[in-house]
This record gives structure tokens, C-alpha cells and sequence, in this order.
């Protein structure tokens, strides 16, 4: 792993999704934090265009950066929905910098969306790990949860009617302990 010297506002970090870039420094909003770099492709020759990994980032129809290069840390960045910074594309320059959009404090992942081309190509199928992402599958996963559990409820009491039986009357607690009978002194 490539490491960064002490002046550099982010460092390379453990991530829920693997490696991540992290700010070392607090980093103002609209500040450039990185240039992402690497070879230049053009699509226009077939030997070039048939390069296939995860860090090409396209800058227009005819050229794409291969970020795969050790040296460039702005491949560390992963993907969020809720992003903090966002990329600076220079097609004319062949140049992209990844700029903040949210003031972010020491110790915050630096995130920003790869964008829909790339979450379908490889997100998708495996699903998004981004924070704001697995707080929503969490809710969604209670809700359902809360939901089985009224059908269940529901499915038993019409089990219950159809019986005839009358629901078994639950019992009451009292300092932690069942009891069925009523509450009060026993009279000798």
C-alpha cells in the first residue's frame, strides 16, 4: 500500500467496502483534494479499448484514464449516494480532480458517486455497501420484519376463531414473574 506524506490532508484506511481514502485534515468545501491520474486510453485503438478493470474513469467518448496505478490514491475513493466530494472532469486537459462538496472532518471517508454506468455495471449485482445505502436496507429489512410479525398475529387469531376457542388468557408480570390470579393480600 502506497503511503502519503504527513502534508497530504487524506490518508489510505480500512473501509466497510475494502480501502478507503480518508481525510487526515479538516477539508473545506469546493477544495480540490486529489487528482486521479494514471495512463490515457483512447477507445480509438483496439488494443487500448479492450482494457478491462475497475478504475477506468471515462472523460468523454474517445478518452478514458486507466487509475489502476499504485501511485494514484484518488482510486482508493469508494462509492457513495450520499457523497462528500464529486469529480472534476477536464476532458479538454485529459485531467480529473476529485473536489469537495461538503465541508468533511479528520477521520471521514472521502466518498463520491461513481455514477449510473458504473453502479449497474458493478454495484448493482452485489449491492451498494455506501452508509446511506445499508441504513436503508436496514429500515427496510425491520419494516419487513414488523410486518411478518402482524400477519403471523393476525393468521393465529384467525386460527383462534375458527377453533372456537377462546385465546388463552396471557399472564400478567409482576417484578418479573408470571402470575395468573389476581393481585392483592390472601385473607387467613
Amino acid at each position: 500500500m502506497p503511503t502519503t506524506s504527513s502534508n497530504k490532508p487524506y490518508r489510505v484506511g480500512r473501509s466497510k467496502t475494502g480501502l478507503g481514502l480518508f481525510a487526515t485534515k479538516p477539508i473545506k468545501k469546493g477544495t480540490r483534494i486529489v487528482r486521479y491520474f494514471g495512463p490515457i486510453l483512447d477507445s480509438r485503438i483496439p488494443e487500448q479499448d479492450d482494457i478491462e478493470n475497475k478504475y477506468l474513469f471515462e472523460l468523454n467518448g474517445r478518452w478514458t484514464i486507466d487509475g489502476s496505478v499504485r501511485k494514484n490514491l484518488a482510486r482508493y475513493i469508494n462509492h457513495s449516494c450520499r457523497p462528500n466530494a464529486e469529480s472534476d472532469v477536464r476532458p479538454r486537459e485529459r485531467k480529473v480532480y476529485i473536489r469537495a462538496i461538503k465541508n468533511i472532518e479528520p477521520g471521514d471517508e472521502i466518498n463520491y458517486d461513481y455514477g449510473t454506468d458504473y453502479f449497474k455495471a458493478y454495484l448493482k449485482p452485489i449491492g451498494c455497501k455506501c452508509e446511506s445505502c445499508e441504513k436503508k436496507r436496514k429500515k427496510l429489512r425491520a419494516e419487513a420484519r414488523a410486518e411478518r410479525a402482524k400477519v403471523k398475529a393476525r393468521a393465529e387469531r384467525k386460527a383462534e376463531k375458527a377453533t372456537g376457542k377462546a385465546p388463552a388468557a396471557k399472564k400478567k408480570k409482576l417484578n418479573g414473574k408470571h402470575f395468573g390470579g389476581k393481585v392483592g393480600r390472601s385473607r387467613a
